[in-house]
């Protein structure tokens, strides 16, 4: 396995780049960053029109057998900032802060995602597909009764952005939310996904934004496997029926212009 030990940077005025690796297990850019979310990153992309394929992306400061708490800090290890980004067949790997998808219109394909705290966070106008979302501590999990998936930060009812999950598949240990409410207009979508005993039976969490529910858009839709159970979510859960179901993000949620069609690789 060819591990690179740097922190990498796609800067705003280099756009249009295709980075390629050999495969998740194959390749693997790793770093310690800590404490700050812009400056722990291990990659950051801040560049228009990026593809990054079959990489594994790595913040290695949270040790996994480092049982102590205080020593649990934001540590990112890839930040997502340009628009028209695309990850294929990618591994992101963390514990707290995993993938902060910033800004911007974003794609990822057949990624796996682990972390224990808000591991995909941010502002960005997202589709995630066939993806593996894994919740995992490590040894952290015996001092944590539950943790977070997602932190979507949409902050008004005009802003685009959204993280939608589309075939995407839930797993892990311990129990976790789907997501919490980062910003008063927070918006996360899980559709046709399986989502396995690690989501709690209430689903979601509102944060900071008590009392303000009705601003929140958290849906789930065509959900399978024993976390899918919605009976016990809680109550500000947008429900959807046959008339409304049909409304749900497709790709046209992020590819108006048809960039995503005109990508110079298959996927």
């Amino acid at each position: 396995m060819l591990t690179k030990g740097e922190k990498v940077t796609i800067p705003q005025e280099k756009p249009c780049i295709l980075l390629e690796g050999a495969g998740t297990k194959l390749t693997s850019v790793e770093w310690d960053g800590h404490e700050d979310t812009a400056s722990s990153t291990t990659f950051t992309t801040m560049a228009e029109n990026i593809i990054v394929k079959g990489i594994t992306f790595k913040n290695t400061y949270n040790d996994p057998y480092d049982l102590s708490m205080v020593n649990l800090k934001q540590a990112v290890a890839v930040g997502v900032l340009g628009d028209k980004t695309v990850f294929f067949n990618c591994s992101f790997l963390g514990v707290q802060d995993t993938l902060w998808d910033a800004y911007g219109r974003h794609f990822f394909q057949n990624c796996y995602i682990q972390g224990g705290v808000d591991f995909i966070f941010g502002t960005g106008q997202s589709i995630y597909e066939g993806c593996t979302l894994r919740y995992s501590y490590g040894d952290y999990a015996t001092s944590y009764n539950y943790g977070y998936i997602t932190a979507n930060g949409r902050r008004s009812a005009d802003d685009p952005s959204g993280f939608v999950f589309r075939g995407c598949s839930v797993i892990g240990e311990s129990k976790a939310y789907l997501g919490r409410a980062w910003n008063a207009f927070s918006r996360v979508y899980f559709v046709d996904s399986f989502l396995s005993d690690v989501v709690l039976p209430e689903g979601w969490w509102a944060w900071n934004n008590v009392g303000h529910e009705e601003n929140i858009t958290f849906v789930e839709a065509n959900n399978k496997g024993p976390g899918a159970d919605t009976s016990n979510r809680v109550p500000w859960l947008k429900k959807l029926n046959g008339a409304t179901i049909g409304q749900l993000p497709n790709i046209s949620f992020i590819d108006k212009g048809g960039w995503i069609q005109r990508l110079p690789i298959a996927y």
